[in-house]
């Protein structure tokens, strides 16, 4: 872009901006240096031409320069005649100032002249203009009464207050003081005031019952919203002064309305510039009419709206707050009439009234809600066609049914017209799951519900009165309330709240409901009242808060009263004089038997006292475990448990000292089922011990905390029941062979490494031998453990077991104890969890000393190993039976001269006691375990066959016949067994068979057979078949020699 570029060129010489183009721009340079060109011009070979250039360039520069100065000639003259003009103004102004200040000063001479004249007309209109406004203040203030009374109607209760206080106010100022006309006006308002705290308090009670227009249940009705609203939500919109900025508030920074002087008010004290009342029958605060409705859907949709009772109130600080809060209506509305009340000056009057009616009050609901759900109950039975829910239904059903089972019960001392012994003494609908316990619950849920959404207002309401008193006791009062209001001295208007606090609501709240679980539990003021002294004592000695201006709180303490007497204290409660405090009624829909219902009061009083105590201030928090939940944990700890540590062991002894308790009972048609439910034949004393421990252990999961206490319980029962299985055991096997067998210390080792041990049931032993198979080591256990048993004979008939029901009390004691045991480990596992479960969730209410769900999986082992020690005698029983009937094989010869054609008489009782036997305790062991008892008969057998040669002397053809059917009849006997494996006892006996057989042979033959199976017998046993005598056979001198070089050595 070149920088002659934007000259004021005209368009008829542009060709004049060509010829600039073409000059060079170093021409231009803020500091020229002229020698390059003069050096330029001399050295050229044209000097004069390159001059001729640079003169023709001067003058196109010249031509230009003359052009730029016509265009901006005209600019500058006209700019100069403008300051010309300028000029002339100014000196024209000065001229007209000075004529203006002669004419002033001849004016103020003038007016100075008639100054008195001006002052007394001034002062005239002034004195009008007043007399005016007190006539129409007059004329405002006689229509007061009548709006007001309107407003009441309409429950503008806020708008009334404003327009009462507005009035009182103007009735008080100077010039209507004297007004005659005006008394009547006085008097009205004064009547008015009282009439219009008892409309407010009213509606104040209603709503602190949840019986009002805006109450919570109301609303949560309406919206099918069943939750319990939080104090978080109700704290916030109590403070809602903190949202509004410093300037608008007062001068006690409280940022409530007050009444305020005319030269000091707000824009919001009602009044207008000049001191007149500002009253408008239908102004509302956002300039139209609301339409939102008191209850309903349309009421979420205007939340951010004026509420419906404030909509003819005049705007303010307060108003101004409703309408942002964000608190649910019933808060708002509840905050709306304790403004009331503080406007009026009545915050001591209503805090008194409301501690008197409180008592009474919650009693009349409490009942009014039984009486309710007892009637709902009977309706169906009167043919009015309600449905009543379940619950309800139960709870009117269960007196009846559980006042005849409980006559019954007593009727027949402990004993079933069936002989079958009474296990609980608590009936079934009064066990922990019953359906008394459920019912109950739900009754106490819902009342305490009930009390929770009550004092949720109680603390709203509380905390509002508290600080409505202390601002009436420091605030700075205004200009306008000097002097002396007629209300505002009243004698009920003192610094306090009359006594109500939310620690004295909660005191009564609670000592109510205290009462009514008396009545639940039919508790007697003698058995708790040592408990209530102590606790009235120890909360009485607590020391004050430090939040405490006076002694207003000192009835903080929870009075444990069983009866209302008539000598309360005005903040005591109010009563009826002379008149004992009614019971609520819960007979018509509880059963009798109370004190077990304290298991179905725990848990909703400890959910009452989690929610209550989330809804206290910081300051009363102390107060939210001191009270019902302490009463109950001291009843459930002095009263409840010994009471039914005392049933249970009773029922425990009844259980396990009743002849009946450990007498084995089963079907003889029937085989032995695993299910109780389908007739497991358990012993009737072990399964009422299993149906008290779990129904204890019930009691524990419904009352988390006492949980180590009701296992201890639970423990003693076990461990008494456990001496008495001992003690039956030990009648059973005291001095027989078997018991004794058993404690031996190589015996017992033995028989854990013995294959037949995995039928056992589980132990946490070690040392139990896994095997698949008969391998040789456990064919060496077997023939170890049956040398052992062999050595011990002769067996005498007074070392066995003779009786049958004692071996039949074995089998049933053993799966008995089994089944105990499994039922134990598993009520422990499922206490551990349960109670691992409430440590996470509920830490506070879990405080137990000991849970030791351990101690009962202990327990669970040692039923387990007493089971196993029965299994154990039971088998080793039968193989020293065995043992008992075969030794007579060595007392006969078998030189029969003819074949026999039934076996052995032993063999014979030895069959048909296996097959009785067998019989006998098929129901009451299951197949493996009659595996176990049974199976060690054919090892024994078949060992004590074979060794039993060589004590014989001699033996002929129908000798081995006889042992070989003797043999057969065995295998028979015990392939009957269902239980046993038939295969195995065919291949034991044939091995018998066999080796006997071996005796019939010539002594070549035997050779060459041993050649082929030298492995089937031992050595020994081959050379015994030579030391016997078998009539025809010959046996070589160097028969030994020979059969010793084929046997290994």
């Amino acid at each position: 872009m070149s920088i002659f570029d934007g000259l004021p060129i005209p368009k008829d010489k542009s060709f004049l901006k060509e010829e600039l183009s073409r000059i060079d721009e170093s021409w231009a340079a803020a500091r020229f240096d002229s020698l390059p060109h003069v050096v330029h011009i001399l050295t050229s070979k044209n000097g004069e031409g390159e001059v001729k250039v640079l003169k023709e360039q001067s003058d196109i520069i010249e031509e230009v320069v003359d052009e730029v100065v016509h265009a901006y000639h005209g600019g500058f003259n006209k700019a100069i005649q403008n300051y010309s003009q300028i000029l002339r103004l100014f000196s024209e102004s000065a001229q007209s100032l000075g004529e203006l200040k002669v004419d002033l000063a001849q004016a103020k001479k003038l007016l100075g002249a008639h100054n008195k004249q001006l002052h007394q007309l001034w002062y005239r209109s002034v004195t009008l203009r007043h007399i005016i406004s007190l006539l129409d203040q007059v004329e405002g203030i006689a229509k007061v009464p009548a709006r007001i009374e309107k407003l009441i109607a309409e429950k503008q209760f806020y708008a009334a207050v404003q327009l009462h206080v507005q009035s009182s106010l103007m009735l008080e100022r100077e010039g209507l003081q004297a007004v005659g006309a005006l008394q009547d006006v006085r008097s009205e308002l004064t009547k008015l005031r009282g009439a219009f705290f008892y409309k407010v308090l009213e509606d104040l009670h209603s709503h602190l019952y949840n019986k009002g227009e805006y109450s919570s249940d109301v609303s949560s009705m309406l919206e099918s919203d069943d939750a319990i609203p939080t104090a978080t939500a109700v704290t916030s919109s109590m403070n809602y002064s903190h949202s509004l900025s410093r300037r608008t508030r007062k001068g006690d920074g409280d940022g409530v309305y007050r009444p305020s002087s005319v030269d000091g008010g707000s824009s919001f004290d009602g009044h207008n510039e000049d001191g007149t009342l500002d009253m408008h029958d239908d102004a509302a605060p956002n300039g139209h009419t609301p339409t939102m409705k008191a209850n309903g859907g349309d009421a979420k949709m205007f939340s951010r709206q004026i509420p419906v009772w404030l909509s003819d109130s005049t705007p303010d600080e307060f108003v101004e707050a409703m309408r942002k809060s964000d608190a649910p209506e019933h808060v708002k509305y509840l905050q709306t009439l304790v403004e009331c009340l503080s406007m009026l000056g009545k915050v001591s009057a209503a805090g008194a009234i409301i501690c008197q009616r409180l008592r009474s009050t919650i009693h009349d609901i409490i009942t009014a809600k039984i009486k309710a759900q007892a009637g709902r109950a009977s309706g169906p039975r009167s043919g009015l066609g309600h449905t009543a829910s379940p619950t309800v239904a139960g709870l009117h059903y269960l007196k009846d049914q559980l006042e005849h089972h409980l006559a019954k019960h007593k009727r027949q001392n402990g004993v079933s017209p069936t002989g079958a012994l009474a296990v609980s003494p608590v009936s079934h609908v009064m066990s922990p799951s019953g359906t008394a316990q459920i019912s109950a619950r739900d009754l106490l849920d819902s009342i305490l519900d009930t009390v929770v959404r009550i004092f949720e207002n109680h603390v709203i309401v509380g905390e509002l009165l508290e600080s409505k008193s202390s601002q009436q006791l420091n605030m700075n009062t205004p200009k306008a309330m000097t002097a002396d209001v007629s209300w505002s001295n009243d004698s009920d208007a003192s610094n306090d709240t009359g006594g109500f606090s939310i620690g004295f609501s909660l005191n009564v709240l609670q000592s109510e409901c205290q009462q009514l679980i008396c009545e639940i539990l039919r508790a007697t003021p003698e058995a708790t009242s040592a408990d209530a002294a102590v606790q009235t004592a120890r909360l009485a000695s607590k020391n004050p808060s430090k939040d405490k201006r006076d002694g207003s709180e000192d009835g903080l303490t929870f009075a444990f009263r069983f009866t209302d007497a008539s000598t309360s204290a005005p903040n005591q409660g109010w009563r009826r004089p002379n008149v004992v405090q009614e019971g609520y009624g819960t007979g018509a829909v509880l059963p009798e038997q109370g004190i077990y219902l304290a298991a179905s009061v725990y848990r909703p009083v400890v959910q009452f006292t989690d929610k209550v105590a989330s809804m206290l201030p910081q300051k009363f928090s102390q107060l939210g475990n001191d009270g019902l939940l302490a009463f109950t944990e001291n009843f459930v700890k002095d009263h409840f448990l010994p009471t039914m540590f005392v049933d249970y062991r009773k029922s425990v002894q009844q259980a396990i000292s009743s002849p009946a308790a450990f007498r084995p009972r089963a079907n003889a048609a029937v085989s032995y089922t695993p299910s109780i439910g389908k007739g497991r034949p358990v012993l009737q004393g072990l399964l009422a011990i299993d149906c008290l421990a779990k129904e204890v252990l019930g009691w524990a999961q419904a009352m988390p905390k006492f949980a180590g206490e009701l296992i201890n319980y639970v423990q003693t029962f076990l461990e008494r029941t456990y001496e008495r299985c001992r003690t039956s055991y030990m009648e059973a096997v005291l001095e027989k062979q078997s018991y004794m067998l058993i404690g031996r210390h190589d015996v017992d080792n033995l028989l854990r490494l013995d294959p037949a041990s995995t039928y056992l049931p589980n132990s946490l032993d070690d040392g139990t031998l896994e095997t698949n198979n008969l391998d040789a080591e456990s064919n060496g256990v077997e023939m170890e453990l049956s040398d052992i048993l062999l050595n011990l004979r002769p067996i005498k008939q007074e070392n066995l077991i003779r009786e049958d029901n004692k071996l039949i009390l074995l089998a049933s004691l053993s799966d008995s104890l089994e089944y105990v045991a499994d039922s134990i480990e598993r009520l422990g596992k499922s206490s551990s969890k349960a109670y691992n479960h409430v440590v996470e969730n509920e830490p506070h209410h879990a405080r137990t000393s000991s849970l030791p769900p351990k101690d009962l999986e202990s327990f669970a082992e040692d039923y387990r190993k007493l089971a196993i020690d029965c299994l154990k005698v039971l088998r080793i029983e039968m193989q020293l039976e065995t043992i008992f009937h075969l030794q007579e094989m060595t007392k006969r010869e078998y030189l029969d001269d003819q074949d026999a054609e039934e076996p052995d008489d032993f063999v014979i009782s030895l069959t048909s006691q296996i097959t009785r036997r067998d019989e006998e305790m098929t129901p009451f062991v299951a197949d493996v375990k009659r595996n176990y008892i049974f199976g060690g008969i054919c090892p024994i057998a078949a060992n004590w066959s074979i060794k039993a040669l060589a004590e014989m002397k001699s033996i002929n053809l129908f000798g081995v016949q006889q042992i070989c059917r003797n043999s057969i009849a065995l295998e028979q006997a015990l392939a009957a067994v269902s239980s046993i494996d038939s295969k195995v006892v065919q291949m034991r006996l044939d091995r018998v068979r066999t080796y006997y057989e071996l005796l019939n042979m010539p002594f070549e033959a035997l050779l060459a057979f041993i050649q082929e199976h030298i492995d089937l017998f031992s050595a020994t046993e081959y050379l015994n078949l030579l030391k016997v005598f078998v009539p025809g056979r010959e046996i070589p001198e160097d028969a030994h020699d020979r059969l010793g070089e084929i046997l290994p050595s």
